[in-house]
């Protein structure tokens, strides 16, 4: 049978439909014997099966986007990839911002949620699918997080690899914001507080502290004393109120706050990283 022939206008129509590559529109658009909605599936179906076939391959690559549509509500995504010269193209990073685009919107919170989400007709799931297909790499949603407070922030690091939000009880001038915003990226909290740390955490720590002392040769009488020493300089240093402020180590996070806005709390905050 000789070959269905198709248009250089027909290709490029289904370029701009698909994002596919041109040699890819053009295979599909002869397979489907020049139905262009069928060609527009068989490119979907393809991205799907590259999904399947790509989806063990590391995604140690990415990049971070954040939404914020008013002062009270931001969202943030991570999308990992496995090459830094995907997660710099840009319709990967336009990709990406749509996420966090449609977590706010929808207010959603988990990687599940998002995907299972309905945008044009199709789920975000699929569209990831089509993205991956016009890629060629294995492409992953990772860390979805959703903040909803009085007054919240947003920082998004130059290289898109780390952000953080933040959420406030009363305004904040934006500098003030940002510095804690920008504290949360550099300093990595695992919590607001030493009471909001996970309690199999805390007893892990506490774990590793009995042992540790138990090893240096420490009196058994004086063993849970050093335990809640360390314990104590655990919470400093990974706490998010606790903690040394990065532009002034002489006061906490928590003092920093109350100097420039008395009576104003944080509320809650999160940090996402493609690093994991």
């Amino acid at each position: 049978m000789p070959e269905v022939k198709v248009s250089l206008e027909d290709i490029k129509k289904l370029r701009q439909e698909t994002g596919a590559g041109f040699m890819d529109c053009k295979k599909a658009l002869i397979e489907a014997e020049g139905d262009f909605q069928k060609a527009i599936e068989i490119l979907r179906k393809r991205g799907q099966q590259i999904m399947k076939l790509k989806a063990g391959r590391k995604t140690e690559e990415g990049a971070v986007a954040i939404a914020r549509a008013d002062q009270q509500r931001i969202a943030g995504i991570v999308l990992l990839c496995e090459t830094d010269f995907v997660a710099m193209n840009q319709d990967f990073l336009t990709f990406a911002q749509l996420l966090a685009d449609l977590a706010l919107k929808h207010r959603v919170a988990t990687a599940e949620a998002l995907l299972a989400l309905n945008h044009e007709g199709r789920t975000v799931r699929d569209h990831l699918a089509d993205l991956v297909g016009k890629i060629g790499e294995n492409i992953q949603l990772g860390e979805v997080r959703y903040l909803e407070g009085p007054y919240v922030h947003g920082y998004l690091h130059y290289n898109r690899r780390v952000a953080a939000l933040v959420a406030f009880s009363d305004r904040v001038p934006d500098e003030v914001a940002g510095n804690i915003a920008k504290h949360i990226a550099a300093m990595a909290p695992i919590a607001l507080s030493p009471e909001d740390v996970p309690q199999d955490v805390v007893e892990k720590e506490r774990e590793i502290a009995r042992e540790r002392a138990l090893a240096e040769g420490k009196p058994e009488h004086i063993v849970d004393r050093i335990v809640e020493g360390r314990l104590k300089k655990f919470f400093i240093e990974k706490t998010l109120l606790q903690q040394p402020f990065f532009l002034n180590e002489k006061q906490s996070v928590a003092e920093y706050l109350k100097s420039e806005v008395p009576g104003v709390q944080i509320q809650g905050f999160a940090r996402l990283s493609v690093e994991r």
